[in-house]
């Protein structure tokens, strides 16, 4: 290490509204030494995700980020001295290091991760966003082979994976986003028969022509008006699988909820759950096994935004909250 100075990002503020880079700013703290049962650890790739933003609101699965503090965030990071049984130097785990290059974390929150190259797959395709997409859509949605696939917030990092395993299952896929760019993309580049760009406004009549025979299954990552469109074309006893609320998080949320529930999902007789992949992880050796596979044979593409440098990680989850990403969005220290 650079002598012994840890730069941090601090969230300084909680916003009212829009996020913007007037909330953070970064410090020079000292590089902690790790206690007993800890782990010192050196960050290389730091995790976006709308997440992020949703825990300034105050507490879900996890605290609350509070003001003057480390802002959160997981990461991928290499073990720079241990003081806990399993790991040592030069290991490899996943971790909430927090925006920071260097953090002292107990060793019972750390995953210890296999080495291998690309090391950026470890936080998109068989990291968190990898796992959300298999189990939510595997699990939850529960797809059969010929069925009709929804999927919103398509090309950011687990839509697009659950885009690409719901065509593997040999279902119809549709996916919306934001801009014809995103929507081109994802059928000519990953394999969606459709897409539809929330940003024309009319995401109702457009899912109705795409998928003129309803939708088996919608995967939410944003809720809002976007699931208030789906809703009522759900066929009878299809599934919904609540991963994210993105529409909520950043500024001021719609007026309404979505309408229609529960009016629909009683009269249709649908499947509404939300989920979070920490439930699932003692199955994940079985979904990474065939990730991996999936991805050695080249029917899933994995797609990677990486942004270089500490300094730039406010704007880089700014940028993400507003569309700009394709695929997992993380920063290289």
């Amino acid at each position: 290490m650079s002598g012994n100075v840890n730069r941090q990002i601090l969230l300084v503020e909680k916003p009212s509204g829009k996020l913007g880079p007037e909330h953070f700013k970064m410090v020079e703290g000292t590089v902690p030494a790790p206690n007993d049962g800890e782990a010192l650890l050196r960050v290389r790739y730091i995790s976006l995700d709308a997440a992020n933003r949703a825990w300034m609101h105050g507490a879900t699965y996890r605290s609350a980020v509070e003001a003057n503090s480390v802002m959160a965030g997981g990461a991928i990071a290499e073990v720079v001295s241990s003081k806990a049984e399993g790991l040592a130097a030069g290991d490899i785990v996943f971790g909430d290091t927090g925006w920071q290059e260097f953090a002292a974390v107990p060793a019972k929150h750390l995953t210890k991760m296999p080495k291998l190259e690309p090391m950026t797959h470890l936080l998109s395709v068989f990291g968190i966003a990898g796992l959300t997409a298999y189990f939510g859509l595997l699990e939850i949605g529960k797809p059969r082979e010929g069925e009709t696939v929804v999927v919103s917030a398509a090309a950011g990092s687990v839509g697009s994976i659950v885009g690409q395993i719901a065509r593997i299952k040999g279902c119809r896929v549709i996916g919306i986003a934001g801009g014809a760019d995103k929507c081109n993309w994802l059928t000519s580049e990953l394999g969606f028969d459709a897409a539809v760009d929330y940003k024309d406004g009319a995401v109702f009549k457009a899912l109705r022509a795409a998928a003129p025979e309803g939708i088996d299954v919608y995967f939410d990552n944003v809720g809002g008006n976007i699931l208030e469109a789906c809703l009522p074309q759900m066929n009878n006893y299809g599934r919904i699988a609540c991963c994210g609320a993105i529409s909520q998080y950043d500024g001021a949320p719609s007026a309404h909820g979505p309408r229609g529930v529960p009016g629909l999902i009683v009269v249709k007789r649908l499947v509404m759950q939300g989920f979070i992949v920490m439930d699932y992880m003692k199955e994940s050796q079985r979904a990474l096994a065939e990730l991996q596979g999936w991805v050695r044979s080249g029917r899933l593409k994995v797609q990677e935004d990486i942004i270089d440098g500490l300094e730039n990680t406010p704007k880089a989850l700014i940028g993400l909250l507003a569309g700009e990403n394709r695929g997992k969005r993380m920063v290289r220290l």
